[in-house]
């Protein structure tokens, strides 16, 4: 378990001369990563490996710059339930969403913005969205940032769900890559599919539930034992599991606790 000090200054063990001679090499595949998270330094008020109640705004911004490998942010958007007015707020299936503290597009850009300065480089966002945000964009979260788009994966659900036409049975995770891009020696899994079928318990957990072994995968596939994985809106705390599952530490806190 790595340690936790105070207030000393970070020192990156990326270094950009290693990264520009691996990129020189034409095939961009692995199942070794070749570079090692920088030392986490933590502030003491930032209690590790637990759920945390806090704005995730106010957490990252006392995290160091430019060295956690993954952050996961899954937004809590009313998108499409302000735009397209359903009015099923009051339904069953739609309460327990409603009800929960709503982002703005700038709350969401901010926590981006944020996510862009922590990540290490050639680290990576894994940001969730719904059919409504996957269609109607949301290149304007990441326009100021140093992070692109790499790719995406569709999670298959199981189960039908709502929709004004066609019902959903999925989400989407986009996968953002942060400066410098990189495949070969970051990538180290290649076995996940595009397409990932889970199903998650539906009673009795948080509303927003998202799936652990995917995301354990994630994890294993561009971070190393014992690095730390940050999650500032982290719901029902999927991604601590998948640290426990796969011997990470986690950072992490929901504004609803």
């Amino acid at each position: 378990m790595a340690a936790i000090v105070v207030d000393t200054p970070v020192v990156s063990q990326y270094r950009p001369e290693k990264i520009k001679e691996k990129i020189s090499n034409k095939s961009v595949f692995s199942t070794v990563r070749d570079i090692t998270s920088p030392h986490v330094q933590i502030p003491q008020s930032i209690k590790a490996n637990t759920r945390l109640k806090s704005d995730g705004l106010v957490l990252m911004r006392k995290l160091p710059s430019d060295v956690f490998p993954i952050v996961f942010f899954d937004p809590q958007y009313r998108g499409v339930l302000d735009r397209l007015k359903y009015g099923n707020e009051g339904n069953a299936r739609t309460k327990a969403r409603s009800q929960l503290q709503q982002m703005s597009e700038e709350t969401i850009i901010s926590f981006i913005n944020e996510i862009d300065r922590i990540l290490a480089p050639s680290g990576h966002m894994f940001l969730w969205l719904d059919k409504f945000h996957f269609c109607s964009g949301f290149q304007d979260w990441i326009n100021d940032t140093s992070l692109d788009v790499v790719d995406f994966l569709t999670w298959n659900k199981g189960r039908i769900g709502l929709g004004y036409r066609t019902r959903r049975m999925s989400e989407y995770l986009i996968v953002a890559q942060k400066h410098p891009n990189r495949a070969k020696g970051i990538w180290k899994l290649r076995n996940i599919p595009d397409v990932w079928e889970e199903k998650v318990p539906r009673k009795g957990v948080h509303i927003h539930k998202k799936p652990v072994k995917l995301q354990e995968n994630l994890i294993r596939a561009v971070s190393d034992p014992d690095d730390y994985i940050v999650d500032p809106a982290a719901g029902s705390f999927s991604v601590l599991e998948a640290c426990e599952g796969t011997g990470r530490n986690f950072i992490g806190c929901d504004i609803e606790g």
